[in-house]
């Protein structure tokens, strides 16, 4: 075991290459050289709480312990980004409203039914944003509106479902907005409309586990933002074609803005909007 002067843990050559080996098996999150003092850092706290003196039993744990499932849990909720906010990347919210929404109204009439799906939806924010925007369009009253939320973290999926959000949360939120889905209360906590909130289900979510796949339908829209950043190439080819799979044809994929598909898939055809550029599975019909 080594330890800094300051009674820290050092993450050995071969213990970092086997955790982030399992980490990156387990859910595609890839830890290279320039991320190992942050995966050393972000961890110290699981080793005090097993009292391990050494990332090799906490490696041991994870793949061997009876409670390694609760565990990989807890390493989770602390290696993910959970960074995110109400309304954020207000071009591509702008092209969902205004061209995509009006289109699969068009497209869906019959069925009267779509599905939407957040891949990696944090706390929330995203979906809900989502639901909000379908509200103000106007145009869905009396239809079916799934809308999903999945994450691989426990913890902000349990903070999702109980909707209660702190003043960074709307950071580019107008004040009207506010005014009319939340409630402040006294602590400052502002607790999301249950008209909002009854749009949207959670659940828990590995993007690469091919059952939890399966329990997810054919979707209208996926909105993967600011999440496969975090996976190599293999990794995101897995995740996307997952994507393309569950896909409705004419379905939209959306992700991040500094996210692209370039030597990923061609599975895709790049669709330009007034302000965005969003991907679409192709059909014969579309």
């Amino acid at each position: 075991m080594l330890f800094d002067t300051t009674g820290r843990i050092e993450l050995a050559d071969e213990e970092f290459r086997l955790l982030s080996g399992f980490i990156y098996e387990y859910c595609g999150l890839f830890f290279d050289q320039s991320s190992r003092f942050l995966l050393e850092s972000r961890l110290q706290n699981r080793l005090r709480a097993h009292h391990f003196d050494s990332f090799l039993k906490y490696y041991h744990y994870l793949l061997f312990h009876q409670d390694k499932v609760q565990e990989i849990n807890e390493l989770l909720d602390i290696i993910t980004t959970n960074e995110t906010y109400f309304f954020r990347e207000k071009n591509q919210l702008d092209a969902f409203s205004e061209e995509i929404l009006p289109e699969l109204a068009q497209r869906k009439a019959q069925t009267r039914h779509i599905r939407i799906w957040s891949a990696g939806c944090s706390t929330g924010e995203e979906p809900y944003t989502l639901a909000i925007l379908i509200k103000e369009s106007g145009i869905f009253e009396g239809w079916k509106i799934d809308i999903i939320g999945t994450d691989i973290s426990q913890q902000v999926l349990k903070s999702a479902r109980k909707a209660e959000y702190s003043q960074s949360s709307f950071r580019v939120t107008d004040n009207s907005s506010i005014q009319s889905y939340f409630t402040r209360f006294e602590d400052g906590k502002y607790v999301l409309d249950e008209s909002i909130r009854s749009m949207v289900h959670f659940g828990h979510h590995n993007l690469l586990d091919e059952k939890m796949l399966g329990l997810i339908g054919e979707c209208d829209v996926i909105i993967c933002r600011n999440v496969i950043i975090y996976f190599d190439k293999n990794a995101k080819a897995r995740v996307v074609n997952a994507f393309h799979r569950k896909l409705a044809t004419g379905g939209y994929l959306l992700l991040g803005h500094s996210e692209s598909l370039m030597n990923i898939t061609t599975a895709f055809r790049l669709k330009h909007l007034t302000q965005v550029m969003v991907y679409q599975k192709p059909g014969d019909d579309v």
